[in-house]
């Protein structure tokens, strides 16, 4: 049952009720935005769209390069880039105290967000 969909199960209630709760959101994936972490939770959520649009952007390119669309040069530049984005994203981690599981918020039975 690793894609959060119960279609059959023939279990035991406690296994039927694990399967729920793998489903629900867990405490550590929610925002939770006060007073004293206003900073930390805004840079957690911008983060969070910051490393999905990098994923993103790094899978387009891939299909570029593997559609032979970009020259040498091109191909160059944006691993360069890349590069340079990934290692500033880790930096901001670092400062924020932020792990990559921090930025994967759990979107209930959509699953993970990466």
């Amino acid at each position: 049952m690793s894609d959060n969909k119960i279609l059959f199960n023939t279990g035991s209630l406690d296994e039927i009720s694990g399967e729920f709760e793998k489903m629900i959101p867990s405490e550590e994936s929610k925002l939770k935005l006060t007073p004293d972490n206003a900073d930390s939770g805004l840079a957690k959520l911008v983060l969070t769209l910051v490393e999905l649009i990098r994923k993103l952007v790094e899978k387009q390119a891939m299909r570029r390069v593997d559609g032979g669309t970009l020259t040498e040069e091109e191909i160059e530049r944006l691993g360069e880039t890349l590069m340079k984005l990934e290692i500033k994203m880790e930096e901001l981690k670092k400062h924020f105290n932020l792990t990559d599981r921090d930025l994967n918020i759990n979107l209930g039975p959509l699953g993970d967000l990466m």
